[in-house]
């Protein structure tokens, strides 16, 4: 298989994460440049083949549906590979998996924060791992790494859920200086609050934004050749100021 499409413009797009509205909303960015074969990898074959059905009707020309469990990750490597195989290739890989989990403080499910690490730090890079494996095996290809400005700075509402980012986004950055020169391309994405059906029922914080939003943001950086993007691109700024707070002053900040 060859993946010499780059940036924007690779055609077969692989989708960790398909039911994921920020991911959707980057293939259809995509596919507004041209047409895309796209695979769905998620955890919902109904929901994934409703999102297929989308895609098909708003112009791309394959969309298959890939039954994956992030947890599972004994599994992922034989999966990405048939799935690329399916695809007759990959270009571009997105990784979109993650959860936010319960919020404000400790959680009182155990079970549940472990799970949140699970999928989101485990599951995610795992599948981040096979797909920069697959792309550096067959030339190169661009990796979009959906991370999150709770990454940046740990906060006592989201303490879980900034740390399972933190480590994706960890390990997308190191992939991505390590592939360099194999012609693999890896850009993380930060995005702030994005209205989504994660974030229903949450109050949005300032600078919140939409998943149409962020996947221009997303290919604008794919054309430029971006390492890392922020969506808005206004809160880079904002998390420089963050990371410099002290402790004592990020103690008081309860969301």
């Amino acid at each position: 298989m060859s993946s010499r499409g780059s940036g924007a413009d690779g055609r077969r797009v692989v989708v960790a994460g398909g039911t994921s509205e920020i991911a959707l909303a980057i293939v259809r960015a995509l596919q507004e440049r041209g047409p895309r074969d796209v695979a769905l990898m998620g955890r919902d074959p109904g929901a994934l083949e409703r999102a297929a059905e989308q895609l098909r009707a708003q112009g791309c020309a394959r969309a298959l549906v890939v039954p994956l469990e992030a947890a599972n990750v004994a599994r992922h490597g034989a999966v990405v590979r048939d799935t690329i195989d399916r695809l007759g290739g990959a270009d571009i890989g997105i990784v979109a998996i993650g959860v936010l989990g319960e919020r404000d403080g400790l959680p009182d499910d155990a079970a549940g924060a472990l799970g949140v690490l699970q999928v989101n730090f485990l599951g995610a890079g795992s599948l981040l791992l096979h797909l920069a494996r697959a792309l550096r095996d067959s030339g190169g290809g661009t990796l979009v790494v959906l991370s999150s400005v709770a990454a940046q700075r740990p906060r006592r509402a989201n303490a879980v859920y900034g740390a399972s980012k933190a480590g994706l986004d960890a390990l997308a950055q190191g992939l991505g200086d390590a592939l360099a020169d194999a012609g693999v391309r890896v850009l993380v994405v930060r995005p702030g609050f994005v209205h989504t059906r994660m974030t229903q029922g949450l109050r949005p914080a300032p600078l919140a934004t939409s998943a149409d939003a962020v996947a221009a943001v997303v290919v604008k950086g794919l054309a430029r050749g971006s390492h890392t993007v922020w969506a808005p691109r206004t809160l880079r700024w904002v998390m420089v100021a963050v990371r410099l707070l002290p402790r004592a002053l990020m103690r008081r900040i309860r969301q």
